[in-house]
C-alpha cells in the first residue's frame, strides 16, 4: 500500500479555489456585492462549488451579466469543480472499510 506524506501541500492545493474566493471576498466586498444580492449564494459556492463562484464573480464585473463566451468560461469552472469533487473520491475510495457499500476491498 502507498503512502501519501504530501502534507501541507496537498492541503493547500486541494483548497485553493476556496483560498482564492475568501481572498477575493476580503480584498473586494464591493465586488462580491455588486455580484450577490444576498449572503447566502456565495457562502453555498464556497462550500460546494468554489471555481464555479470565482468565475462568476470575475465574470460578471464589468457588463454585469454573462454573455457570448463568458458561457464558456462558466462551463468550465463547472466541470473544473465536479472533476475536483470526483478525483477526492477517487483518491479515498480505499479509506471506506471492507463490507460497506461501494469498498473495494475484499473480506
Amino acid at each position: 500500500m502507498r503512502s501519501n506524506n504530501s502534507g501541507c501541500l496537498t492541503a493547500f492545493v486541494s483548497s485553493f479555489s476556496r483560498i482564492m474566493l475568501l481572498f477575493a471576498w476580503i480584498a473586494r466586498p464591493a465586488m462580491m456585492d455588486a455580484t450577490f444580492s444576498t449572503f447566502i449564494i456565495p457562502c453555498l459556492g464556497f462550500l460546494f462549488l468554489p471555481f464555479t463562484t470565482l468565475m462568476y464573480v470575475f465574470l460578471v464585473q464589468g457588463i454585469g451579466t454573462i454573455q457570448g463566451l463568458d458561457w464558456l468560461w462558466l462551463g468550465l469552472a463547472v466541470v473544473l469543480d465536479f472533476a475536483t469533487i470526483a478525483g477526492a473520491g477517487a483518491a479515498n475510495r480505499d479509506r471506506i472499510p471492507s463490507g460497506y457499500p461501494g469498498s473495494t476491498q475484499q473480506r
